[in-house]
Order: C-alpha cells, then structure tokens, then sequence
C-alpha cells in the first residue's frame, strides 16, 4: 500500500506541474496566433464590463476570455490523461495475455478410477 501512495503522490506533482505547462502552453504559444487570425484580439482581454469603475470600486468584469483559454486547457489535459490510460490500459491487457494459462489440475484417485472403469466397459462392449 506504501508504494501506491507513492505513486500517487508523484502523480499529483507531475500533474501539477504539467498543468502549469499546458497553461502556459495555450496562453503564450497557442492563443495568440489563433487571436491573430482571428483579428488581431487577444483572449485573455475578452471581457463583458458589468459596472464601470468608480472612484472606491474597481470595474466588475465577466472575463470570457480567460474562461475559454481555461476550456481549451482542460480540453488537452483530458486528452493526455486518457491517451496515459489507454497506453497503460493496453499495457495491462498485453501482460495479462503473455502469462500462461495455469496448468488444469491433476486429475483425483476417484476421477482416474472412474476413467479406467468407463474404458474398461467401453471395452467389453
């Protein structure tokens, strides 16, 4: 049970750090091109103002942008955790075909006497 904490406990860190990567990955790398194609805008400024800023209170905004860049975030990170459980997945059906079969049970005493017993009137037939 130790080792499976273990693992777990690595898999979080790499997970978390592997989060951070695919953020950084579609923020700086992924959206700006598809931003420029699009016209120029950026994601992470997409907003809808809900009030504007006063004097004691800044504006209230409904970032959509960060909320779709958030999306495609997600949206790779699903993709890699179910590409990792499908390769361990196929790992697993691989190992679990390459170990043989048990070898059946040795017949008992009374099943090797029963046998002889048919033959023997199979036989005398």
């Amino acid at each position: 049970m130790r080792g499976n904490v273990v693992d777990m406990a690595v898999g979080i860190v790499i997970g978390g750090a592997f989060g951070k990567i695919v953020s950084s990955f579609v923020a700086d790398v992924l959206m700006p091109p598809i931003g420029l194609a699009l016209g120029g805008m950026d994601f992470a400024k997409l907003s809808i103002t809900l009030q504007e800023a006063t004097e004691g209170a800044e504006a209230v905004l409904l970032k959509y942008g960060v909320f779709m860049q958030t999306i495609v975030d997600f949206l790779i990170i699903a993709f890699a955790i179910f590409m990792v459980v499908k390769a361990m997945n196929s790992m697993k059906k691989e190992e679990e075909t390459v170990e043989a079969a048990p070898e059946p049970p040795a017949p008992s005493n009374e099943e090797v006497l029963l046998t002889e017993i048919r033959d023997a009137l199979r036989a005398g037939q």
